[in-house]
C-alpha cells in the first residue's frame, strides 16, 4: 500500500464517521425532547456532515479520479464506506443518541487534538477548525450524561441501559491497521492506541459524576476497518443517498 493509498483510506476513514454520525443526529430533527435541545440536535448534525464534507473534498483530491466529495459520499457501497459500528447505530431513545456521540464526542477531541499537529497541513487545518466545533460537541454531551445519570429513576436507567449496549462499540475505535502505519511513521496520522488511557480517563470521570458505570468484561465488536458492518448502515445508505442516486449528476 502506498502513502497515497493510505491516506486516501484514512481521510475516508475519518469523513464517513462525521457523516454518519450527522445524518443519525439529523433524523432527530423534529424530535428533540424540547425546542432548544432539537435545534441544537440539528446544528450539531450540520456540524458534523460540513467536516465530512471537507474531509471528502480532501480525499477526492488524494485520489485523482476526478471524483468530488457528492461522489464519495453517495455513490459508493456499504462495504466501501469506513465509519465504525458506533456511528451507525440507531436513535432507540435520546438516552442512546447521547451516550453514542458522547463516547464519539471524547474520541474525536483527542484524535482531532493530535491531527492538528499533523505534517499534512491540509488535514492539520481541517483539524484545527473541527477540534473547535468537537469541544463544544464534547461539552454539550457531557452535561447531557451528568444531567440524566443524575436525573430521575427514569433516565438513570436509560442512561446506563445505553452505555451497557453502546459501550460494546468502542473498542474499535482505537483498532489500527496497516493505514495507520504508513501514515504514524509518516507523521500524518495519530497512535490510537495510546489514546485510549486518557479516553477512559475523560469518560469515567463525566460518568463518576452522573453516578453511572462503564459495563465491565465487554466483548468488543470489530469490522468497520475491512468495510464490515452491522445491519442498520445499509438501511441508512439508501435513505441517504436515494435522491442522489434516482436522479444522477442533480445539482441542488
Amino acid at each position: 500500500m502506498t502513502k497515497q493509498e493510505a491516506l486516501y483510506i484514512y481521510l475516508l476513514r475519518l469523513a464517513d464517521q462525521h457523516l454518519i454520525l450527522g445524518h443519525r443526529l439529523s433524523e432527530m430533527s423534529s424530535k428533540g425532547p424540547f425546542l432548544e435541545e432539537d435545534i441544537a440536535c440539528s446544528n450539531i448534525a450540520l456540524d458534523l456532515i460540513g467536516n465530512a464534507n471537507h474531509i471528502l473534498q480532501y480525499a477526492a483530491e488524494v485520489e485523482g479520479k476526478n471524483k468530488t466529495a457528492d461522489d464519495l459520499a453517495f455513490l459508493r457501497d456499504e462495504r466501501n464506506f469506513y465509519n465504525t459500528f458506533l456511528a451507525e447505530q440507531p436513535n432507540v431513545d435520546f438516552a442512546y443518541v447521547m451516550v453514542r456521540h458522547f463516547f464519539a464526542d471524547v474520541f474525536d477531541s483527542l484524535v482531532y487534538a493530535e491531527l492538528t499537529k499533523s505534517s499534512d497541513e491540509t488535514l492539520a487545518a481541517i483539524a484545527a477548525k473541527a477540534l473547535k466545533e468537537i469541544t463544544y460537541h464534547l461539552r454539550h454531551t457531557s452535561k447531557w450524561i451528568i444531567r440524566l445519570g443524575d436525573g430521575t429513576e427514569v433516565s438513570k436507567t436509560r442512561v446506563q441501559n445505553a452505555i451497557n449496549e453502546l459501550y460494546r462499540f468502542t473498542g474499535e475505535l482505537f483498532e489500527m491497521n496497516e493505514v495507520d502505519t504508513i501514515l504514524i511513521n509518516e507523521k500524518i496520522a495519530c497512535d490510537l492506541s495510546a489514546l485510549h488511557t486518557p479516553w477512559l480517563a475523560k469518560v469515567n470521570a463525566v460518568l463518576t459524576e452522573a453516578t453511572l458505570t462503564l459495563p465491565s468484561d465487554t466483548f468488543m465488536q470489530r469490522g468497520s476497518r475491512n468495510g464490515v458492518h452491522t445491519e442498520h448502515l445499509g438501511f441508512l445508505l439508501a435513505e441517504m443517498q436515494h435522491l442522489h442516486r434516482a436522479f444522477p449528476g442533480a445539482q441542488w
